[in-house]
């Protein structure tokens, strides 16, 4: 049944309470002077001629000002809001431009008597004027630092001090291209004092807090259980009332008993009351009440059995067996029965040793139980494992190189497809028809030369781009196994090497396979932009009809003269042309 007890703590060490005037404020406003030093390059365009680049820094700033305003929602942690101007009103003597940030973000607090040192962490933006008569513009800012803040008696301690604020700021603006224009990324360290006026405060006294232990926390029947009641929080100029309620509990003041010899077993709680106060007015206001303390034991029956469980060996193979053996042991030495199971498979056995098999089991870890129960109920059990081994799983695939075709016989088509690749291409597409889940990828190759005339032709203002030879061959290659051989269109991927050639290499990628990852240094291929070109034959050209007696005679010697004469003359002329006019039509 409950019960209730009253007395004073004999006076214990504690912290004295926060009143609500020494409590930590709620809002902080600061005001005061800043200097600032900023560190960073602007490479900023000239308006003379040639417009050269100068690098320009800024110089320090020692005409600023800073203020802020910082809301705190418990001792140490508030949102603060902050804005410092720099050579914006009055200049340094050295100024060559201004900067103004607005910022906000967390601070910390970490408040004693006389000090409080914080720290926070701002974000926002920043108004620059350059160095180099670049106009105002916003940018982004961040800030990161700290300070103290030296608490006074004045204004009834709403007062205090700002030692000092020390801040490294980043700050970014980008003016563009041009005259005048330029990038700065500025590291700057800002240094700040000035005055602190504290508003409002954190929170009443601390809460009165009251925990209960009881020892020992698991007897049987009969066994005293002794209890104990701890308050934190105290204020030790005020009086302390305890109470205590539960099953069989017996006591007053800070400590009490339990009287377990009528109790059933099972869990059971003692709970335990306190409040402070002048005597007679205990726990008038909020804080001076305590939530209630439990404290939990538990009233045993007589001790169960203990079992362990082990199997051996812990590694079989599918279709195996393994040996479990249990060790039971009851404190009041009742007769013990064993009983086995398994999550996969079978166990054959009723003694302190069982046989398990494996067979019908999947592959895996497997859990075995043993228990054991003695004559009056009381049951344990306990737990081993095995694992069934798993066949090894089957090779990775990987990507296979299959044949590669040249484009160095035609040179006046060098993407085009000719008829000497139809035979590695159809081996190509007889491997994807084998493997319906496989799928190819072509990569085209360039010279050296080609690239940089493509790169040439591509730093022209007005000229018509040049497509990458390289990309044309693999979209030609896929086009005749698509539109020749039948193959699916999704089934081939293409793509660019780096290698300096005229070439298109062929690749069969398998399923589960990774191309990526055997064949490296490829890149794939936009054929949005690049598309196909269409095999033609070149026109084949007729010498105008003759006479058959003198074409005959004159093709005699013709031959003969073309033989013995090098033909330099149209090469000669084409070079020439090239040279007066700068470029070869075709």
């Amino acid at each position: 049944m409950p019960l209730s007890g009253a007395a004073q703590d004999a006076p214990k060490p504690a912290s004295k309470p926060v009143a609500a005037t020494d409590s930590p404020s709620r809002w902080d406003i600061f005001a005061g002077y800043s200097y600032l030093a900023p560190k960073g390059t602007i490479e900023v365009m000239q308006p003379t001629p040639g417009n050269p680049v100068v690098p320009i820094s800024y110089n320090s700033m020692d005409a600023g000002i800073i203020g802020s305003v910082a809301r705190y929602f418990n001792n140490n942690v508030g949102l603060q809001a902050e804005s410092s101007t720099h050579d914006t009103f009055t200049n340094s003597t050295n100024s060559n431009g201004a900067i103004t940030t607005v910022q906000g973000g967390l601070i910390f607090r970490f408040p004693f008597d006389d000090i409080t040192p914080f720290i926070h962490g701002l974000a926002g933006g920043s108004y620059m004027g350059g160095p180099e008569h670049e106009p105002y513009k916003w940018g982004p800012s961040l800030t990161a630092g700290g300070g103290m803040d030296y608490q006074t008696p004045l204004f009834n301690h709403h007062l205090a001090i700002r030692l000092f604020q020390a801040d490294y700021q980043y700050m970014h603006n980008n003016w563009g291209p041009g005259v005048y224009g330029g990038r700065a990324n500025i590291d700057a360290a800002r240094l700040s004092t000035g005055l602190v006026y504290h508003i409002g405060t954190i929170a009443p006294p601390p809460q009165l807090t009251v925990s209960c232990s009881a020892t020992p926390t698991s007897v049987f029947p009969g066994d005293p259980v002794n209890l104990t009641a701890t308050v934190g929080s105290q204020d030790p100029k005020l009086n302390v009332v305890y109470g205590w309620s539960g099953d069989g509990v017996k006591g007053n003041g800070a400590s009490a008993t339990v009287d377990t010899s009528s109790l059933a077993p099972g869990a059971h709680n003692a709970k335990c009351d306190a409040k402070e106060g002048k005597p007679g007015r205990e726990g008038l206001k909020p804080w001076e009440v305590a939530q209630q303390g439990t404290a939990a034991y538990t009233v045993k029956e007589f001790e169960p059995p203990t079992i362990s469980c082990s199997v051996s060996p812990t590694t079989i193979k599918p279709g195996d067996s393994a040996t479990i053996t249990a060790q039971g042991m009851s404190p009041q030495n009742r007769p013990l029965t064993y009983s086995y199971a398994a999550s996969a498979g079978t166990v054959n056995g009723t003694g302190n040793s069982a046989t398990y098999a494996s067979t019908g089991a999947p592959t895996g870890p497997v859990s075995i139980t043993c228990n054991v129960a003695d004559d009056k109920g009381h049951n344990a059990s306990s737990n081993a494992s095995l694992s069934i081994e798993a066949p090894p799983p089957p090779p990775q695939p990987h990507t296979q190189a299959l044949c590669s075709i040249s484009f160095t016989n035609d040179k006046k088509r060098p993407t085009r497809v000719d008829n000497e690749a139809k035979a590695c291409l159809d081996e190509v597409a007889l491997d994807l028809q084998r493997q319906s889940d496989a799928w190819a990828v072509v990569v085209g190759e360039s010279t050296a030369k080609e690239r940089a005339a493509m790169e040439k032709a591509s730093r022209r203002k007005h000229g018509k781009p040049m497509p990458n030879p390289a990309a044309q061959r693999a979209v030609n290659t896929k086009q005749y196994l698509v539109a020749d051989k039948g193959i699916d269109a999704s089934r081939i991927t293409v793509a660019t090497g780096s290698a300096d050639d005229q070439k298109v290499e062929n690749y069969l990628v398998p399923s589960g396979a990774k191309f990526s990852s055997d064949v490296q240094g490829t890149t794939p291929v936009d054929e949005s932009q690049v598309k196909p070109q269409e095999r033609k034959t070149l026109p084949q050209r007729h010498a105008p009809q003759r006479h058959a007696g003198h074409a005959s005679a004159k093709h005699v010697r013709m031959k003969h003269t073309a033989a013995r004469a090098p033909r330099k003359h149209h090469g000669a002329r084409r070079v020439s042309l090239i040279r007066k006019h700068g470029h070869k039509r075709s």
